[in-house]
């Protein structure tokens, strides 16, 4: 198996939690098969989670200055890198054709779209349905070549760089942040990829644990979502500090791995707190196709709130009719905080 298999290629596409969720694969491969040479074809602004990963090998981009890569000139790029065999984590017909023009000999994806037949090795699961971890989901595609997890740890990791720390420690100290302080991290935008717990809901959180002994709160956000983040940082008071797109994905990384908690809806930064080894709580929708069952961050240190008594694919929340969500808010401010306090006096 492993003389057929020497220039792999893993594709994922989408966005930050996606990758994360994706490379235990390239663990896997390198286990199974260390003189494999890996690639991954990613988009541009997720690399630095995967850079510095010690198995992959090579990054290929899908895009080049915010535009996808011209259909064809992607073909060439694909062909010239003589790749024995893709495996599609993320389906999408463009990708699949340009592959099979590629001429890739082994093509691994669903058996369940209506171009799959551009796929040579087919796996029937349908991902809508959640019943696994999408970082499962990830490594089903390996069994479809014979390469089982098993006895492998695929818990994600990321490792920091030694440049992204200093310049976190630098900017902590800046804003006042002590070695006697711990922080705890509220990043309240999901970049509208769940349903989300409210603003007011993370400012009241917030506030309450701003108060604890030598606690500082820190809330963080994308550059689409200074509005937002003010909004939890006023609920909160001065005892907040806003972070809003001023760190790359490595320094975040760092962030993330000083905080003694990270709280956050479902989204990327929540797969990078865990992926780091921080403790994390997640607010996830009771709609099947976003739980946490197969978005979950894929770690230990985790505790998760989901909806109760309330209906699974709710319409109002599968339409996402408004910005705010009554089932999401149902979940208690008081219950999260006794969760959080608990974490937070472990730290101590």
């Amino acid at each position: 198996m492993e003389s057929n298999y020497r220039r792999i290629l893993i594709i994922r596409t989408d966005r930050i939690g996606d990758i994360i969720l994706t490379l235990p694969m390239a663990k896997v491969l390198k286990k199974k098969y260390p003189s494999a040479y890996v690639f991954m074809l990613i988009r541009r602004y997720t690399s630095e989670l995967v850079k510095d990963h010690r198995d992959v090998n090579e990054i290929l981009y899908y895009d080049e200055n915010d535009r996808l890569i011209p259909f064809f000139k992607l073909v060439l790029i694909l062909r010239r890198q003589k790749l024995d065999i893709v495996l599609h984590t993320h389906p999408r017909f463009r990708l699949a054709l340009i592959v099979w023009l590629a001429g890739i000999p082994v093509r691994v994806g669903t058996g369940y779209r209506w171009y799959s037949f551009l796929f040579n090795k087919k796996v029937y699961e349908h991902r809508k349905h959640a019943l696994h971890h999408e970082l499962e989901y990830n490594l089903h595609l390996l069994e479809a070549i014979g390469c089982s997890s098993d006895g492998i740890d695929v818990t994600p990791s990321i490792d920091i760089h030694p440049a992204a720390a200093s310049k976190v420690a630098s900017l902590l100290e800046n804003m006042g942040v002590t070695g006697n302080d711990r922080l705890v991290i509220i990043h309240p935008g999901s970049g509208k990829s769940a349903r989300d717990w409210s603003a007011k809901n993370f400012g009241l959180l917030g506030k309450r644990i701003s108060l604890l002994p030598d606690v500082k709160v820190i809330v963080t956000g994308g550059k689409s979502e200074m509005a937002l983040v003010n909004r939890v940082c006023s609920l909160i008071g001065e005892a907040s500090i806003s972070l809003v797109n001023q760190l790359t994905l490595r320094e975040y990384s760092a962030l993330a791995k000083c905080a003694i908690l990270f709280i956050a809806n479902s989204t990327g930064p929540i797969h990078i707190a865990a992926a780091v080894g921080t403790p994390v709580i997640g607010f996830y929708p009771q709609v099947t196709v976003l739980n946490s069952t197969r978005w979950g961050p894929y770690t230990d240190k985790k505790i998760i709130f989901t909806p109760k008594d309330k209906p699974i694919d709710c319409k109002k929340c599968v339409r996402r009719k408004t910005d705010t969500c009554e089932c999401m808010d149902s979940i208690s401010i008081d219950d999260v905080y006794e969760s959080a306090g608990t974490i937070i006096r472990r730290s101590i």
